[in-house]
């Protein structure tokens, strides 16, 4: 991207990682970005009362080289949200994304994530108060439905309230949410996926422009639901597990780019970032921890792996683990 050119946010759309809590913060964002020049980023959720009240603006902080890359927002006061939208867009993020989909305990504590598909009135105060504050473009994640909604009855009914709202662009995780006996971990894996009923959403909403999220483990899948006529794919788990597979052929295959690195090259590039960062006074650990999966399923994998993994949290650990740890998959290659 030319430097000063705003992104093309509906575009990059197209192919989205979606916001992992302790996954996609600034470091896996950067390594992700080298992948792709262009899918859309997100943050992890950032709460509204933590940048509102508690000043803790620290966690807007990212790279500039992450463009296009969206702020997602967790929060139920329409007041709070207007002033964490504002800090956000004031940072420079090119979406502001309101959490409507984490079903986890401490969210649902603070009213706010999975639980709010109940209180769709609430949520259209939400992103209309958003919407005003902020110069950038408000959009929504949500899911299904919780616990006994019935998602063809609620779905419909909670697009049209955040439709009138302001909203053009939402993000569906193609499942319910069970708010009750269900950990997160597994509110990612057993209730079963209604791709169907995200399908049909985007013919009911023709104007809007909608995403899929939920189960999705490659590109291959992504193209089916484009090539379908969904706007957006976002894709999670996989992509951080197995970057490589989702990321190095997006920008040729998804958006019909013709730019296509490899993974040796992107970790060689990684390594003037990992000085930079400690010689800030970060640790090696907090930026490998991410780079585990890049080379998931080649020869050396497991060696690359192990060395970064048993080693990186090590007092002086540096750029220099990464480059022994890279041996392991070149010499892997050449036996």
């Amino acid at each position: 991207m030319v430097e000063n050119e705003k992104p093309n946010v509906l575009r990059a759309a197209r192919l989205s990682i979606a916001p992992m809590m302790d996954w996609t913060d600034r470091h896996c964002r950067y390594l992700h970005r080298l992948m792709s020049g262009e899918t859309l980023l997100y943050t992890e959720m950032v709460t509204a009362p933590a940048l509102v009240r508690g000043g803790a603006v620290h966690l807007l902080d990212y790279n500039p080289e992450e463009h296009p890359v969206a702020l997602q927002l967790g929060g139920s006061d329409p007041e709070e949200l207007a002033a964490a939208s504002r800090l956000g867009a004031a940072a420079g993020y090119d979406e502001i994304n309101l959490n409507v989909g984490c079903p986890s305990d401490r969210v649902q504590s603070g009213t706010f994530g999975a639980v709010l598909m109940k209180t769709p009135d609430l949520v259209a105060d939400c992103v209309a108060a958003m919407a005003e504050a902020s110069p950038v473009e408000v959009t929504v994640k949500c899911r299904i439905g919780v616990d006994d909604q019935e998602p063809r009855d609620v779905l419909p009914a909670f697009l049209e309230k955040i439709r009138a709202a302001g909203v053009t662009r939402i993000t569906i995780h193609a499942r319910k949410a069970w708010l009750k006996g269900l950990s997160p971990k597994e509110n990612r894996d057993i209730p079963p996926l209604d791709y169907a009923l995200v399908h049909e959403m985007k013919t009911a909403f023709a104007d809007m422009h909608i995403s899929i999220n939920g189960g999705i483990a490659t590109l291959e899948e992504a193209e089916q639901h484009l090539a379908a006529g969904l706007d957006g794919v976002m894709i999670g788990r996989a992509a951080y597990h197995n970057p490589s597979d989702i990321l190095l052929g997006a920008d040729r295959r998804i958006y019909g780019v013709d730019r296509e690195t490899d993974a040796e090259t992107v970790a060689h590039s990684m390594l003037p970032y990992i000085e930079r960062h400690l010689s800030a006074g970060g640790k090696l650990n907090q930026v490998t921890r991410h780079m585990m999966g890049l080379f998931a399923g080649r020869p050396g994998a497991r060696a690359w792996r192990r060395t970064l993994s048993e080693r990186a949290t090590r007092p002086g650990a540096g750029p220099e683990l990464v480059e022994e740890a890279l041996g392991h998959v070149s010499g892997a290659a050449a036996a």
